[in-house]
């Protein structure tokens, strides 16, 4: 099945603010379970004009998935912070409490 990256923000947009979901998570969503790289691949290509909130989207451990310390790392964490979204000293969201739950 062929999506469209857009297909794919827009299960993103939907994500509500603090809330966070995970690629694999998105990937279902947009119908090409299995694939979260695919996620992955989309995001990387995201205009930064967008508006889509790509700092909602982390991996299945819970973290972060730029390199630790990188500016985009910094960067999705105080946006995730800004959002109401804590992050333990490991940079570990706790997807028990902040996971989009879909209805």
């Amino acid at each position: 099945m062929k999506v469209d990256y857009n297909d794919i923000y827009d299960v993103i947009r939907g994500i509500p603010r603090g809330r966070v979901a995970t690629y694999g998570q998105i990937a279902d969503l947009a119908g090409i379970s299995g694939q979260p790289r695919r996620v992955g691949y989309a995001l990387s290509a995201l205009p930064p004009e967008s508006g889509v909130p790509w700092q909602r989207v982390i991996n299945a451990q819970g973290k972060i998935s730029f390199p630790p310390g990188s500016a985009h790392a910094k960067l999705q964490r105080r946006l995730l912070k800004q959002e109401g979204i804590a992050l333990d000293s490991s940079g570990r969201v706790n997807l028990a409490v902040y996971r989009w739950q879909v209805r």
